[in-house]
């Protein structure tokens, strides 16, 4: 009779390599893809789901918008070492920039969101760029001054529509197009950030995060490295700002809201910050408990405290970070 004994799912496929390209067997490449395809058919399946409940399919439209903003978050924070608080300037950058084309100037839908991001992650990354020496605490201020600021100069001078707001935006063609192409556009992003992390550019920015001092000494110019790294993370919020504008057909103040600086530093903080993934799960939770909240009036506030309290004092690593550890500590009988 032979023996056996239990051996981990994973042992061997994380020596031979990170990727799907190298491993053995059926079993070995579905057990790398099933949490990537659980991931994409979810979302995918969610508007069908949801099709006799029209309010929360616009729920998850908002949750997709959260969980894109999350997503340049951690990806400033946790791979290149600088604090963001500005969620909510991406958003109104690239609403208000989608509006002027849009309303303004004409420029079809299609066009004047792609081209809203582009340009507003070019006119973010210039308003960041002198403070891309400060460090910790301080580049955090000032970068959630910005949104404050952009509201009380639209609303001082009365520019852009000044409290109204600009309206007469061009909706989306059906109700189809408005909830795949937020759902694309997020998990394009995902899994586009992902790779880009793991290559030569993301090694050189997480080696940023870790000793700036030591980068710099190998001949590599630091601060070029962060202003590719925030113009990535603004044009990926300003992309959603801009879809953000079309959905509402309207940009106003209220796209500079601090809700856009602080749920989604919540997200990431309940999923868990620097697995990217761990941000689409925290807004997968906190967008619709928070949802779910508005029943309870302002009592919701309480409630939503103390359920993210007991996220940070029971799982405090993120519960993405949790699930991808059991998740590889599976095991299978073997024979010896």
């Amino acid at each position: 009779m032979q023996n056996k004994r239990r051996e981990r799912i994973d042992r061997g496929i994380k020596v031979r390599t990170d990727g799907l390209y190298a491993i053995s067997s059926f079993k070995e490449i579905m057990y790398l893809v099933f949490p990537r395809l659980l991931l994409i058919g979810g979302f995918l399946l969610l508007p069908i789901v949801l099709e006799l409940a029209p309010y929360w399919k616009r729920v998850i439209n908002i949750l997709c918008v959260y969980a894109i903003i999350a997503i340049s978050f951690d990806f400033l924070a946790n791979f290149v070492g600088l604090v963001c608080l500005g969620g909510g300037l991406f958003v109104g950058v690239g609403g208000y920039f989608s509006a002027i084309l849009n309303s303004y100037l004409k420029i079809p839908i299609f066009f004047s969101i792609p081209l809203s991001a582009l340009l507003g992650g070019i006119f973010c990354t210039l308003l960041f760029l002198p403070c891309l020496k400060l460090r910790g605490v301080y580049f955090a201020i000032v970068t959630l001054m910005y949104p404050l600021l952009f509201t009380r100069i639209i609303e001082a001078l009365n520019i852009l529509g000044g409290t109204n707001g600009i309206t007469g935006l061009d909706s989306f063609p059906n109700q189809h197009i408005e909830n795949y192409l937020i759902i694309l556009i997020l998990l394009i992003i995902l899994f586009g950030l992902r790779r880009l992390v793991n290559e030569d550019i993301g090694l050189v920015m997480r080696a940023v995060k870790d000793n700036d001092q030591s980068v710099k000494a190998s001949g590599i110019n630091v601060t070029y490295i962060k202003s590719i790294a925030v113009f990535i993370a603004s044009f990926i919020g300003c992309l959603s700002g801009a879809y953000l504008a079309h959905l509402y057909m309207w940009a106003g103040l209220s796209l500079f809201s601090l809700d856009f600086s602080i749920l989604p530093i919540a997200a990431v903080t309940v999923g868990g910050g620097g697995s990217i993934v761990g941000a689409v799960v925290g807004s997968l939770i906190l967008v619709p408990l928070s949802e779910f909240l508005r029943f309870f009036g302002t009592f919701r506030i309480v409630i939503y405290s103390l359920i993210l309290v007991l996220f940070l004092v029971l799982k405090s690593e993120g519960i993405m970070i949790y699930l991808t550890r059991k998740y590889h500590q599976f095991e299978r009988w073997v024979d010896v």
